[in-house]
């Protein structure tokens, strides 16, 4: 109990301190006004006030804010959020969701340079397989397929299919020096792919947790967008939770060990991002969609309108998040 508690505050804690930091910092860029800098909600726990700006914690770990001068209302400071470029606003708001992406994107290259990641290391090789047969042993790293250079797991796994069962010629470095030619038959698995017999030995590079990281966010932002586009529609899979949801979700990582705590808060990062930019009232995505209308109009829309928008939008946000907590919990 007490681990799934903690570990909640601790993803939600770097998730909305990573958004925020992005309005925060990108308002201080720009010369805004910020009165508040607050991560959580509700009752202050601690605060200290700085030049300008109050800096605070509240008790409940489920969002936060930065409160900008002109934000929601006149103002005829200069240094207020209304008195900006809306190029300069929009990029202000804006950068809570380029932040999590930022956020999601570290924590994944953290995760797989700890965890390590595929290589064409040999860790194992299987008894009575044609790798085994052939004279491969562990330690060895194999660096050319039929005359085709190998640098990763993939290639290896790609040399090995595109033998189509033939012998395959395999150059292995040994003791990192020594270099031995193989000659080995793969054979086909049930699968229909061709194997023979070897575990890859996971090793930790920077230069591959770095491309890898990019590649998985790549997978979780366009599985996240792809489900948001299907909602509605019969060919949607999976389900959007509540709050009650997330903390069994994070509870259950947490049990798993760290690297999949992260890896549950990189997915949650990216989530996150993607739904402040929705163009829906009272989120990003909708202060964004005013912020365009303005540029095309040449003109601002009316503040107490705007307002009045995303008031509506809190409301039906708010109605929202009650109804998924009451369908978590009966799911429970």
């Amino acid at each position: 109990m007490w681990l799934t508690i903690i570990s909640f505050i601790f993803v939600f804690g770097i998730i909305v301190m990573a958004h925020e930091f992005g309005h925060f910092a990108t308002a201080k860029l720009n010369g805004v006004k910020v009165h508040e800098f607050s991560i959580g909600m509700g009752p202050v726990i601690l605060k200290k006030k700085g030049t300008e700006t109050l800096y605070s914690l509240r008790a409940l770990p489920i969002g936060g804010f930065v409160k900008m001068e002109g934000e929601d209302e006149s103002s005829d400071d200069p240094r207020s959020f209304s008195a900006k470029k809306p190029i300069q606003r929009l990029l202000i708001l804006a950068a809570g969701a380029l932040m999590n992406f930022l956020l999601a994107y570290v924590l994944l290259v953290i995760i797989l340079f700890g965890m390590g990641s595929t290589s064409n290391k040999i860790e194992a090789v299987q008894e009575g397989m044609p790798a085994e047969v052939a004279g491969m042993l562990p330690g060895d790293r194999i660096v050319e397929i039929d005359g085709t250079s190998i640098d990763s797991w993939e290639a290896v796994i790609e040399g090995i299919n595109a033998s189509d069962g033939d012998p395959l010629q395999v150059i292995v470095e040994r003791n990192e020096s020594e270099r031995i030619s193989l000659e080995i038959l793969p054979e086909i698995g049930a699968d229909g792919t061709y194997k023979v017999g070897i575990q890859t030995m996971l090793e930790k590079s920077v230069n591959q947790s770095i491309s890898r990281a990019g590649e998985q966010f790549v997978m979780f932002f366009t599985d996240i967008f792809k489900f948001f586009s299907q909602l509605g529609s019969r060919d949607v899979q999976g389900e959007i939770v509540g709050p009650v949801g997330i903390v069994g979700i994070i509870g259950e990582a947490s049990q798993q060990g760290i690297w999949n705590l992260l890896f549950i808060a990189a997915y949650i990062s990216i989530n996150l991002g993607i739904v402040n930019l929705l163009p829906f009232p009272a989120l990003d995505g909708g202060r964004i969609v005013f912020v365009i209308i303005e540029m095309i109009m040449g003109r601002p829309v009316n503040r107490e309108k705007e307002g009045y928008v995303h008031f509506i939008g809190i409301v039906i946000l708010m109605g929202l998040m009650v109804f998924l907590v009451f369908r978590d919990i009966q799911n429970l």
